[in-house]
């Protein structure tokens, strides 16, 4: 009787073990791979597709008959291009390419802190509802941020 419950706890418990694990973008290993300049692109790109999720969303809801569906589906996109948002500013900018600064460099420093938190916070309204407000003003910021880091707003170039 014991094996009977026994067996099916054991499986439930070892599910989540099997799974396969999430990767990382960022390993926080100096390899040297990652391009500053196409993480703020990526940046960039995942505003857009935000901002895209947020319309959709407004859209289905507006409907006669919203479908729930789609709507979840735009709503889970939003969340998964915001967590890449989070994922670019922490684990890439924050951790690996922000230095500590020098001597007399502290201002330059500050700013960059408070445009990344800025990023983070106005991320995380974004995630709240669907105010486009919230897009323009990642968008001002992560263009603030470009230049700050850069010197200016990173260039889109062609291949």
């Amino acid at each position: 009787m014991r094996a009977r419950f026994l067996l099916p706890m054991l499986a439930l418990l070892l599910v989540p073990l099997a799974a396969p694990a999430e990767a990382e973008a960022h390993c926080q290993i100096p390899c040297g791979i990652y391009d500053d300049q196409v993480r703020a692109l990526l940046l960039r790109e995942h505003i857009g597709t935000m901002e895209k999720s947020m319309k959709m969303i407004a859209e289905l809801s507006a409907a006669e008959q919203p479908d729930l569906n789609q709507i979840v589906r735009w709503v889970e996109n939003k969340e998964d291009h915001a967590d890449k948002i989070v994922d670019i500013v922490t684990a890439y900018f924050l951790s690996q390419r922000v230095k500590l600064p020098a001597e007399g460099e502290q201002a330059a420093y500050q700013d960059k802190l408070a445009l990344l938190h800025g990023l983070l916070v106005t991320t995380m309204k974004a995630r709240q509802g669907t105010d486009l407000a919230n897009i323009a003003k990642l968008r001002e910021l992560s263009t603030a941020f470009e230049t700050a880091y850069f010197g200016h707003p990173v260039e889109v170039t062609a291949h």
